[in-house]
């Protein structure tokens, strides 16, 4: 565990954006049953927590992917920490719609777009890997150069790590599971029977119980 990562561990935890609930599992959109939720949505209202985020996010990009002309968050969950991050680093910013308006101008990807740019996917958190994918090749299908992605938050799911070689894309994430297991258990946050149902649940999402 780097630095950054303890550090975003130790606020995400401090700010009560992660829950662990293994007796009481959260249903997720795709039908999971999870015995721990990030809500990554409260760093926003928690300045302190959201200025070392948003930095370790710029300071990622500049890292990882230096020739990055643009920053394209996912909707919505994405879509501040693009426009905050892209603000550090002095570069344009849209985001990608989950799906095309059905008025105006029918748009998915908001913000000018221009062929063959630079762009880099700003995400809160990745689970399966499903709806980022489906934003880079919304990008893709639209002229981008899709450098890769940078989120706040993994859950190491296996199957995330392979539909992200299958579709050939670079994934960097400033916090992972271990990190946050790790310091909630130095912080007292998670008992050890917690921690094991949350890295079986790692291990198998589907027939972790």
């Amino acid at each position: 565990m780097n630095q950054t990562e303890k550090l975003i561990a130790k606020d995400l935890l401090s700010i009560k954006a992660v829950f662990f609930r293994p007796d009481e599992p959260f249903t997720w959109a795709s039908g999971i049953k999870s015995p721990v939720y990030c809500d990554n949505r409260l760093t926003l209202t928690a300045p302190q927590a959201r200025n070392i985020i948003e930095q370790a996010m710029a300071d990622t990009v500049k890292a990882e992917y230096p020739e990055a002309e643009i920053l394209m968050g996912t909707s919505t969950a994405g879509i501040a920490h693009a426009a905050i991050a892209a603000h550090i680093l002095g570069l344009p910013m849209g985001y990608v719609r989950g799906a095309a308006k059905d008025h105006g101008r029918g748009n998915r990807i908001e913000g000018r777009l221009l062929p063959g740019q630079k762009t880099v996917v700003i995400e809160d958190l990745i689970s399966t890997g499903g709806s980022v994918l489906d934003t880079v090749e919304a990008l893709r299908q639209a002229g981008a150069e899709v450098l890769g992605i940078v989120s706040i938050f993994t859950y190491q799911f296996e199957e995330a790590k392979n539909r992200m070689e299958q579709a050939g894309v670079k994934c960097v994430s400033l916090c992972d599971l271990d990190a946050l297991l790790q310091t909630a258990g130095t912080k007292g946050s998670i008992t050890e029977k917690q921690r094991k149902m949350v890295e079986a649940f790692r291990a198998d999402p589907k027939d972790w119980r």
